[in-house]
């Protein structure tokens, strides 16, 4: 079978931890080119893996008609770079947030589905083995319905992780749209979806640039989520947690609670009304710190290979979006909002 062609766009942190040397390690791809509006980040790759360079996302499509593409672009040009992509017959996976309103999501949707290709989002917490573990076991029945929960994700923001350090786009509100929300708020929105199964019914918030100076997106916030099937808990994103980082969830059920990433050892922990506990040590949540496999990039290609439409689909990631959008709205407005 011919190698699947990729380009990546954009050649920031994301694509050189994850989306690059994922897919350098997979034996389907071939890595055929690079684009970054810093030519010379692109350059270095396009002379690592034997590829070309490009500035244009545009000329990078209409030259070398890539079968799939990564989007690692700021947020504000997920939007037009997937539907171009898509547009050029290329299969698309677009890091999180998909997009910085639900019309673009839609759009993007749309533009897939029109031209046949395939569009994922980049929701790799879903695919980290302490989350398939903790949602194995909710399926198990063992712990029956989950009542209330708690998840969270907040490390010292994205200073430390950008190429660009603090005069990242990450801190630009035009090209951010949203700050802790966007980069952290939903991947936890997914997650908490996934886990229970579930969708967010109403979203409460306060969301607020506490910290971070100069900068107009958020850095702060702490969402009450009430679900369908009527459990409720709490979400917060924070790009302030200077020392402590925490990526954790925990999930109060009728027989018991689940502890996940609460423990430096046993990733997952179930302690059950019996008194009985059961600890299981799985590997670890990936971090900034601690780089381990998304597990994004084999999801994605393993697709491609199959001709599986993703899990992780663009609908998907459109409704964890969505519970984003919704808590600026309450935000805003004062009000309880409704999905």
């Amino acid at each position: 079978m011919s190698k699947i062609k990729v380009a990546v766009i954009g050649c920031g942190s994301i694509a050189k931890h994850r989306h690059i040397p994922e897919y350098a390690a997979n034996e389907n791809v071939e890595l055929v080119a690079f684009c970054d509006i810093v030519i010379e980040r692109a350059q270095e790759y396009a002379q690592k893996y034997g590829a070309r360079a490009y500035a244009d996302y545009k000329e990078l499509l209409a030259a070398e008609k890539p079968d799939a593409v990564s989007i690692c672009l700021p947020n504000h040009l997920h939007a037009p770079a997937s539907i171009a992509a898509a547009e050029a017959g290329a299969h698309v996976l677009v890091e999180k947030p998909m997009a910085g309103s639900k019309e673009e999501g839609e759009a993007m949707i749309e533009a897939a589905r029109k031209n046949n290709v395939f569009l994922m989002v980049a929701h790799n917490q879903r695919l980290m083995p302490p989350h398939v573990k903790a949602k194995e076991i909710l399926e198990s029945g063992v712990l029956g319905k989950v009542l209330t929960f708690r998840t969270s994700f907040g490390h010292p923001g994205p200073e430390g992780w950008s190429v660009d350090g603090r005069n990242s786009w990450f801190f630009d509100k035009p090209q951010a749209i949203m700050g802790a929300m966007g980069d952290l708020g939903v991947h936890k929105s997914d997650l908490i979806r996934h886990l229970l199964g579930d969708e967010v019914a109403e979203v409460s918030a306060f969301i607020s640039t506490l910290h971070k100076e100069g900068t107009e997106v958020d850095d702060n916030a702490t969402c009450i989520l009430r679900m369908k099937s009527g459990a409720i808990g709490t979400l917060v994103a924070s790009w302030t947690y200077y020392r402590g980082e925490d990526n954790s969830t925990v999930l109060w059920c009728e027989n018991g609670v689940m502890k996940i990433g609460t423990d430096p050892v046993d990733q997952v922990i179930v302690e059950l009304r019996d008194g009985t506990t059961q600890r299981y040590n799985v590997g670890e949540i990936a971090t900034n710190e601690k780089q381990t496999t998304s597990g994004i990039i084999d999801e994605f290609v393993n697709c491609l290979v199959t001709n599986t439409p993703p899990r992780i689909s663009g609908e998907e990631g459109l409704k964890s979006l969505n519970v984003i959008l919704a808590a600026f709205e309450s935000q805003a407005t004062g009000r309880t909002v409704k999905l």
